[in-house]
């Protein structure tokens, strides 16, 4: 198990329990005391759990707030997302302009494009405009307004002004939430408004999401499935969903 998967497995025991005991996750992980609390205390470092005698709580505005942060989407599903991340690379062309939500799956987008050349990419997300940078040879577009902790991203009307004057070819689009009936969803009404605004100045939506995201629903509307051009995810997609989302006119490719 890799170190983000055995403290993302922490975390999920700590969404049924209270409390966790480091004797108990050294059983229940197959690893040693000593490592579990090397795990407990980087967790806590990052202001996701509270260390206790023998072991550790969660926060308790991570458990009661669905708006969780990068630090604590990081976690989970790592292997997927970066495969998803990979296979939506494939969908770029050289010399095109793409625009990337933030989102931890989306970054990975950005991890993956060495062998382009010549990419304009605009962004709301801090860690995703880094990240881009990186390359030394693309133009990249960090839109300002309002600064959200949680996802490092900017929204907001100023954001979404200067948005409507920005025309990309792609939209690679980040999923808290995806409902067959209902379409895709977030727990942020101004991040759902950016991703709005983000559409309609793409001519071709993009979405990625890991298989966990799938059969939920959150609190701000985003789009219609049908809104959405094409969809990367995992191996992990129940067959009956992804009949559903052909069946929709949405063209869907399995990161391996």
């Amino acid at each position: 198990m890799f170190i983000n998967e055995r403290r993302a497995a922490i975390l999920k025991m700590l969404d049924t329990n209270h409390e966790v005991s480091v004797t108990d996750l050294s059983t229940q992980l197959k690893t040693s005391e000593v490592t579990i609390r090397k795990d407990l205390n980087e967790l806590q470092r990052r202001n996701l759990v509270i260390r206790t005698r023998g072991g550790a709580i969660r926060v308790p505005s991570t458990v009661n707030d669905p708006d969780n942060t990068v630090e604590y989407k990081q976690m989970f599903n790592s292997p997927q997302k970066r495969a998803i991340g990979e296979k939506a690379a494939t969908l770029i062309h050289d010399g095109e302009t793409i625009m990337v939500d933030a989102g931890t799956t989306t970054l990975q987008v950005v991890k993956h494009l060495d062998k382009f050349h010549h990419l304009t990419i605009i962004t709301n997300a801090i860690n995703i405009a880094t990240e881009a940078l990186r390359y030394q040879r693309f133009q990249v577009i960090l839109l300002g307004g309002h600064l959200r902790a949680a996802s490092l991203s900017t929204v907001g009307p100023l954001a979404e002004a200067t948005l409507k004057n920005l025309y990309c070819d792609k939209l690679f689009l980040g999923i808290d939430s995806f409902n067959l009936e209902e379409g895709v969803s977030t727990p942020n009404i101004e991040e759902a408004n950016i991703n709005q605004t983000m559409m309609s100045m793409s001519r071709e939506t993009i979405a990625v999401c890991d298989s966990s995201k799938f059969n939920k629903r959150s609190l701000a509307h985003i789009a219609s499935v049908h809104q959405i051009n094409q969809l990367v995810t995992d191996a992990h997609i129940e067959p009956s969903t992804l009949q559903r989302l052909r069946e929709q006119g949405v063209k869907v490719h399995i990161a391996k």
